[in-house]
């Protein structure tokens, strides 16, 4: 693949940079900017959406006539500078679950329900989220074990059944829910669209968790007969394995290109604190214990953006990118919380605290290795491709010839 980028994402990405820097990274430091969640208020939100809008940094991630296309690859520069705030993604209309679920529609949903269900999620005007993981013995990383079921009765569907931490419930309009249609191990499943306001769902809790939140938390959601009329069904009937694959692929892959602007960022304040910060006649940045520790993390962090550009790169030639967005999503979870608790270190009682956000970073940064799919899941079907591929699994593409 070619490394260098187009002079249109370059574009896009200074000018996310200088929106950041100039915008969002004060705001970091005022208590007033964050809810009781650890976020960005409901109020300082909306005005910063409404900049980024009007500078033309809205929703880059999905292809509109009216801007240039940036692809995954772009996305993957771009949302790596959004993220160097802890604000950032949410501010640009990129942040998860939204930045998922309007990937999805836009690529499979019909044009009425884009109109109905994307467009609002894309303008800004409601949030979403995405209804699939359920508490025991129902369907979390493996979706053949979701138990939800809906039942058709003539032009409708009934739902029944249980859903836990699902991000932003508490704040979306527009949900998607994977539920069970039939017994069918590859067919069984079915994705619906249903709007908050229709009876027969509830959110039962808003599940604590240790790191600060999204807005609309992660909830625990109880379905008792919601109605879903048939046209709300995404692709049909028994494409609901297949909505998955569609989502989450791209979706862990956006996590990670997220991930590494707040890994970077983690590195940043290392630095100029080590910079200025002596000990014992010496600056910390003197040291060589560390100077170890950040050439690490920076050798680190760029396995991680060669990563990411390669599933990124392989999504935008058509492929699938498994196994490549696999070891991505376990390279770069990891990486974050290694670079939070470094900067933590080298910061010693300072980053403990909530004078810099490596604290915010550092609780947020646990959840990686678990949401999208476990460490472990992932590692699981790397192996399956291994023992399917053998030598192949590294293979060289051979371009075509001319």
């Amino acid at each position: 693949m070619n490394f260098e980028i187009s002079p249109i994402v370059e574009d896009f990405r200074a000018r996310i940079a200088r929106f950041v820097e100039r915008e969002l990274l004060p705001l970091e430091s005022e208590r007033s900017s964050y809810d009781e969640h650890g976020n960005i208020t409901l109020e300082l939100l909306a005005a910063m959406r409404a900049r980024a809008h009007a500078e033309g940094l809205w929703t880059l991630q999905l292809p509109r006539s009216a801007r240039p296309t940036i692809g995954r690859v772009g996305m993957a520069v771009c949302y790596e500078e959004m993220n160097r705030s802890i604000f950032g993604p949410a501010c640009f209309n990129s942040a998860a679950p939204d930045d998922g679920n309007m990937m999805l529609l836009d690529r499979v949903a019909t044009p009425e329900q884009k109109e109905r269900w994307l467009t609002p999620i894309e303008d800004g005007r409601v949030k979403s989220a995405f209804a699939m993981t359920e508490p025991h013995p129902g369907g979390g990383s493996d979706p053949s074990m979701i138990q939800t079921r809906a039942v058709k009765n003539g032009d409708t569907y009934v739902v029944h059944g249980r859903k836990w931490f699902i991000t932003g419930a508490g704040e979306a309009s527009h949900f998607i829910v994977v539920a069970r249609t039939s017994d069918d191990a590859r067919h069984g499943l079915t994705a619906f669209l249903f709007h908050k306001d229709q009876p027969g769902w509830r959110i039962v809790r808003r599940i604590g968790i240790m790191g600060p939140e999204e807005h609309g938390g992660h909830c625990e959601l109880e379905f008792d007969g919601l109605e879903i009329p048939v046209e709300n069904v995404l692709m049909g009937e028994g494409q609901g394995m297949k909505i998955t694959q569609i989502r989450l692929g791209p979706a862990r892959l956006t996590h990670c290109m997220r991930w590494l602007g707040l890994s970077k960022r983690s590195v940043e304040i290392a630095m100029e604190y080590a910079a200025e910060r002596h000990g014992f006649g010496v600056r910390l940045a003197d040291r060589e214990s560390i100077q170890m520790m950040l050439g690490d993390l920076a050798m680190d962090i760029e396995i991680g953006r060669l990563l990411v550009m390669k599933a990124a790169w392989e999504l935008d030639r058509g492929g699938f990118g498994r196994k490549e967005v696999s070891m991505a999503k376990v390279h770069v979870a990891n990486l974050l919380h290694k670079a939070a608790d470094t900067a933590i270190q080298i910061n010693g009682a300072r980053g403990y605290s909530t004078d810099t956000v490596l604290e915010w970073i550092y609780r947020y940064a646990r959840q990686a290795r678990l949401v999208d799919g476990a460490d472990e899941v992932h590692k699981m079907v790397l192996n399956r491709q291994l023992e399917a591929e053998g030598r192949s699994f590294w293979r060289w593409d051979v371009e075509k010839a001319a």
